[in-house]
């Protein structure tokens, strides 16, 4: 992959994470349609489409209205909860000048508002953006990478997680994990029904009326699908934002090699034990990609939250 110039990078990205961002309400539009569209065929597999129409339309406020309750508790939450699944805590101006320091150098360089400093107790080398608004705006450090990186490789980290913030990726993020969510959910709890209604001795009741029983196995497959195709968006959208951050904090810094020099050291430590949530996880400047990735072979790049570490070396290696 060639380095093509920050901006045209820029709107390139922007471009394709706008119709990833579509790609969402329309997959879950979608995904009510054709429940609807199942539930309604008759027994020669014929449907009536007015019918199907007529439902459609009446269960849509419906569904709209579900989809903002959740955003409206994730958008509340949101920074908490990370922090609470992070396990980090705020860093202090007299605990770590250096840290103040240099993310307030690169602040007033570029006449950005200084985010929140917050630090996870951990060995491994990684960092993570996160936040809302210029209220909630967090940058994330390790005291690993900290204690591991020089001033000029430090400095590329934190350039490249106030790319994050000032691309607004943080809130891209945050949209993609909250419909993600909606849909797993979903799957959730269609299994469960599932699993307990079996369990629960109701397979004499749906043998005589199996029409609630198939209702329910179409749904969870619809959802299903719905689910592993907003998967792919979100992680699609994740892979495409580093590439963005990478070239915007070489430009900011003016040092691109202090940042090649910074993943160089953080390939191969940037497992942080401590973060039990892959949603927290796919955040950080590196997510290693896990067992299942390496499993699917060249199809786990689809899976990946983060482009090849090496690729984006050599596209710093460029400027």
């Amino acid at each position: 992959m060639k380095y093509t110039g920050l901006q045209q990078q820029i709107s390139s990205n922007n471009r394709k994470s706008v119709l990833l961002l579509l790609g969402f309400p329309l997959l879950l539009l979608a995904a009510t349609y054709f429940i609807i569209y199942f539930l309604n065929l008759n027994i020669d597999g014929k449907n009536d489409f007015e019918l199907t129409n007529g439902l459609f339309l009446k269960y849509l406020p419906f569904v709209l209205a579900g989809v903002a309750v959740w955003f409206v508790i994730a958008y509340f939450s949101h920074s908490s909860m990370i922090s609470y699944a992070s396990n980090a805590h705020a860093l202090s101006r007299k605990e770590n000048m250096r840290v103040y320091n240099l993310v307030e150098n690169l602040c007033i360089g570029i006449g950005m508002t200084m985010p929140k400093i917050q630090i996870i107790e951990s060995d491994a080398l990684n960092a993570f953006a996160s936040g809302l608004n210029e209220k909630t705006y967090t940058v994330t450090l390790t005291r690993g990478i900290i204690d591991t990186l020089d001033d000029d490789e430090l400095e590329g980290v934190i350039a490249h997680e106030l790319m994050h913030i000032r691309n607004k990726d943080v809130r891209l993020l945050v949209i993609s994990l909250i419909f993600v969510g909606i849909f797993s959910l979903i799957v959730q709890l269609l299994f469960r029904g599932i699993m307990y209604g079996a369990l629960g001795g109701n397979r004499r009741r749906n043998d005589k009326d199996g029409g609630g029983g198939a209702a329910i196995i179409v749904i969870l497959v619809i959802s299903v699908i719905a689910y592993f195709l907003s998967l792919l968006f979100k992680l699609a959208l994740s892979r495409k934002r580093e590439y963005m951050a990478d070239s915007g904090a070489a430009q900011m810094t003016k040092n691109p090699m202090a940042l090649a020099s910074a993943l160089r050291k953080i390939s191969g430590n940037a497992n942080i034990r401590e973060v039990k949530s892959d949603d927290v996880k796919e955040m950080f400047i590196e997510n290693p990609p896990g067992d299942a990735a390496g499993f699917l072979g060249g199809l786990g790049g689809l899976f990946s939250t983060h482009p090849p570490i090496e690729k984006r070396i050599a596209i710093l290696e460029q400027f």
